[in-house]
């Protein structure tokens, strides 16, 4: 999918710490870090969410990540109710701007459940360049590296949404467009209707995908296979669920993220309780294929977790969110230095197997495999 290097051009770190692969994003020439640095966890929340960090941590945390080898930055309008990109803004002013790229996303408005108006959200023209110069200014940068939809929407004509995301191409103000939560009918009709209208083609898809999450496998990420699309995962630990801190029998903490989504459902049902993640034989399983795994590599269930999505060659970089020092270190630790053995990654495979669907996809998956 993309080719791999190290960059002497990429940003600085000390002599103490190794670098990162550089993977070029999709078809495009745009090197990012197989790391990318997430800006969820950046500021305040309107739904006050546990984990957030303020600005001097946030800053903190980018710091390390820079010193590590980290070139790749994602956000989006939304996150910390604004407050990321401003924060990452903030941090970005007192630096070489040129050395980094910051991916963020348009569709939803501030108040993301109830809109306070009918075009402060959405894919229209009208939101998308209103979104956009918003961003400019939160992230005091005259343009954005990535700009990327932050869902479909289906009360909008892509054509509309497509015209408008090109024409911030040509403009400046955005290098490259991606999308992020599609099905896989939804990206194919982005890719043709950029083929068919001569605009700039989408270059990433930011999607959840995990040890527990490999749905957009059945066809979505055939698309980005067959038409060079780069992989973004977000979720990559599934709330703290794939880092072996539960226990079966033991109720996540009140202050945990998988409590706490499952507890207040900001963004409504987004997936199973820990409830029946602990009832669920499956789980566990993958659990103690994962425990196995990190003791043979002394390494942490996180680190194999995340190492699992790096060594996938349809991901180009994995998003990681940080809320302390020490947990970006540890998922720092999946990035470079070792790998897992071909033996190992099938074990993860057939152990985290979704459900097939018999039709039509292992019916047209046998007759197209003679």
């Amino acid at each position: 999918m993309s080719s791999e290097c190290k960059d002497e051009s990429s940003p600085k770190q000390g002599n103490k710490h190794e670098r990162f692969v550089y993977k070029n994003l999709g078809k495009s020439g745009l090197k990012v870090s197989n790391i990318c640095l997430g800006g969820f966890t950046f500021g305040e929340s309107q739904f006050a969410l546990p984990g957030q960090s303020d600005e001097k941590l946030s800053h903190e945390i980018m710091d390390i990540f820079v010193e590590h080898g980290g070139n790749f930055f994602d956000t989006a309008n939304v996150y910390g109710n604004g407050n990321s990109e401003k924060i990452i803004g903030t941090w970005l002013s007192k630096r070489d701007r040129e050395q980094f790229v910051i991916a963020t996303k348009c569709r939803f408005s501030k108040t993301v459940l109830e809109p306070k108006f009918p075009n402060c959200w959405g894919l229209s023209r009208k939101h998308i360049f209103q979104a956009v110069e918003n961003s400019l200014s939160n992230l005091q940068s005259h343009y954005i590296d990535l700009y990327q939809m932050h869902c479909w929407d289906s009360t909008v004509p892509i054509e509309e949404t497509l015209m408008a995301f090109n024409d911030l191409v040509r403009s400046g103000k955005i290098l490259y467009f991606g999308v992020s939560n599609m099905k896989g009918w939804m990206l194919q009709k982005i890719v043709d209707t950029c083929k068919y209208m001569g605009l700039s083609p989408v270059l990433s898809l930011q999607q959840q995908y995990n040890l527990l999450c490999r749905e957009s496998e059945l066809e979505a990420f055939e698309v980005c296979e067959k038409e060079n699309i780069g992989v973004l995962p977000w979720g990559a630990l599934k709330s703290g669920l794939l880092t072996g801190k539960f226990k079966t029998g033991m109720a996540p903490a009140q202050n945990t993220r998988i409590r706490y989504l499952q507890d207040a459902k900001p963004f409504g049902e987004i997936g199973d309780t820990w409830e029946a993640y602990d009832k669920n034989e499956k789980y566990w399983k993958l659990m103690e294929e994962l425990d196995l795994i990190a003791k043979a590599h002394d390494k942490t269930v996180t680190q194999v977790t995340l190492r699992w999505l790096l060594q996938k060659d349809i991901v180009t970089s994995v998003i990681i969110g940080a809320k302390r020092i020490d947990q970006l270190k540890e998922n720092i630790g999946a990035a470079y230095g070792w790998e897992l053995s071909s033996e190992e990654m099938g074990r993860l495979d057939a152990v985290s197997q979704y459900d097939t669907i018999k039709y039509p996809y292992r019916f047209i998956d046998m007759l197209n495999s003679k």
